[in-house]
């Protein structure tokens, strides 16, 4: 029996993934129903389903890789499980657009733009060339993507991030779907463009009266984006309900969980009588543009250009702004991974002038952790040499004593150490995160630069690391320079902040003081959008 107002309905559906003659159950006979015009969330951490139920809507995954052991989709009157390949393809990308997680994995880097939005025209609606493409450029045009008409012949790697995925959005959108399915489309966005990009999609369901199903982690966007919740957990759907209702009276204990894994609403106390570690002066980092066939430099990109801060022991400098401020580039730089000019002072040495092998004793005391670790750590590695790599580099101990850091260091940031002969892809982000703090703190630093560590984590899991780090400063006085764009974590662990933008510092202080009273109107932009999200 069926609800003809409803739009999607999903019955004791049950998922698993074929291997070899048996198949894993990943989803365990859930039920959701989704009716035009109508936002539900989907949210819980990964492993949980929710990507797996949202792909199952348009059975994007090969017959051979997974199996629908039970249930039922039916989506715009079709029974999906029994559907043909004809009646799918008239589905995907026309009745129901996808937006993924990374647009950059799933453009095709091979055609521009304009072949991509035309060819998904040609497929449902016959458009040839000539056609497509205004209606290509409208699209983009509705999207906001800046001088969307040189952008037509733009490749995805020419893009940022944001761009890229508002192209997917069009790309998305361009057929006028009834359902619109949302696969973490602002995880990796900072919070301006992120708030730009959901504005975007409310604004086309309100044009086009279409159903939104939001998959996320990030919990802060859910109650000011959807209607409804839908908690995921290990395949099962624990928890449904108007989300006002599920976020004032949560009945389970894994979304009670997932709320209370929020970031703290006060930054830590600034003492101003703890010595520098760091300091740098009017910093600048500029790469050349060059053109012509003699490569001629005709200008610079100011990608940090002429910042001031310094660091402290045992607290925490945040450094935020959107992409392209300079972030990053400014955090490389100040261990001289990146050529830059300016004074740069470590523990009362100057190191701006330094060569790589002057600067080879100092990199035991600084270290660095990136943003995704799994493509920082070398996958022909065990963790048990990522670990000791450095050990060895600097010549620490003999086997023996090296096996005990290790050891040592899996444990302080709860890593199990039988797993020591494991390797990168066998851990899940979280665990992967860990080694390469374990890898950073087994050399015992006094600075380490965080850039964006827990951006791509699940809320419970960046909840645990980011308690990891004040815990591990608590105890070995570490000093931090955090990069992020989550001003919600900025706030629960920076002593300090610096906010960027094009490069510049535009207002630096006392976290306390700049959360409670931003003077710049970037700064003020920045946390009114982050803590005050208004989708209309």
């Amino acid at each position: 029996m069926t609800d003809d107002s409803r739009l999607l309905e999903i019955r004791n559906l049950h998922i698993g993934f074929r291997k070899d003659d048996a198949v894993n159950e990943v989803v365990h006979g859930i039920s959701l129903d989704l009716s035009p015009g109508e936002t539900l969330a989907l949210v819980g951490e990964s492993g949980s389903g929710k990507t797996v139920t949202a792909q199952s809507i348009l059975r994007l995954y090969p017959e051979s890789l997974v199996a629908y052991t039970g249930g039922s989709i039916r989506f715009d009157g079709i029974s999906v499980l029994e559907a043909s390949n004809e009646e799918l393809r008239s589905l995907r990308g026309n009745r129901a657009g996808m937006i993924f997680q990374e647009p950059l994995s799933s453009l095709n880097p091979l055609h521009d733009i304009r072949k991509q939005l035309n060819e998904s025209l040609y497929l449902h609606q016959g458009l040839n060339t000539a056609e497509a493409t205004p209606v290509s450029l409208d699209w983009l045009n509705r999207v906001g993507l800046r001088d969307a008409e040189k952008r037509l012949g733009a490749y995805p790697h020419q893009l940022s991030g944001g761009e890229r995925q508002r192209v997917m959005i069009a790309l998305a959108m361009i057929n006028n779907p009834k359902l619109l399915i949302a696969d973490e489309p602002t995880t990796a966005l900072d919070v301006t463009i992120q708030a730009e990009v959901l504005t975007l999609i409310k604004q086309l369901q309100a044009e086009t009266g279409m159903a939104i199903l939001f998959i996320t982690h990030d919990l802060s966007i859910v109650r000011s984006f959807a209607g409804r919740i839908a908690v995921m957990q290990d395949g099962l759907i624990v928890e449904e309900g108007e989300t006002d209702e599920v976020f004032k009276r949560p009945a389970h204990e894994y979304t009670k969980a997932l709320l209370s894994a929020e970031p703290g609403e006060t930054s830590p106390k600034l003492d101003i009588d703890r010595p520098v570690v760091m300091e740098f002066k009017d910093l600048k980092v500029h790469f050349p543009i060059q053109r012509g066939f003699f490569r001629r430099t005709v200008g610079y990109v100011k990608a940090v250009d002429g910042v001031s801060a310094a660091i402290r022991e045992g607290q925490t400098l945040g450094i935020v702004g959107e992409s392209g401020s300079g972030k990053t580039t400014l955090g490389k730089a100040l261990i001289r991974l990146e050529h830059s000019e300016g004074d740069i002072v470590y523990d009362g040495q100057t190191i701006a002038d330094l060569n790589r092998n002057e600067m080879r004793p100092l990199r035991r005391d600084l270290q660095i952790i990136f943003q995704d670790p799994f493509g920082s750590l070398s996958p022909r590695m065990s963790v048990e040499r990522i670990i000791g790599e450095g050990l060895e580099i600097h010549d620490i101990g003999n086997r023996e004593e090296r096996s005990e850091l290790i050891v040592g260091a899996m444990e302080e940031v709860g890593l199990d150490p039988a797993f020591k002969g494991r390797y990168p892809h066998q851990f899940s982000g979280g665990q992967r995160q860990r080694i390469a703090m374990a890898r950073a703190l087994v050399l015992k630093p006094r600075l380490i630069i965080l850039d964006e560590p827990t951006s791509s984590l699940d809320r419970l899991i960046q909840f645990q690391v980011i308690e990891l780090l004040k815990e591990l400063q608590r105890k070995h006085g570490l000093s931090y320079l955090f990069i992020s764009h989550d001003m919600a974590v900025i706030r629960d662990l920076c002593h300090e902040i610096a906010v960027m933008k094009e490069g510049r510092i535009v207002e630096s202080g006392e976290a306390r003081h700049i959360f409670a009273a931003p003077e710049h109107p970037y700064t003020k932009q920045l946390l009114e959008t982050a803590f005050n999200p208004v989708f209309a």
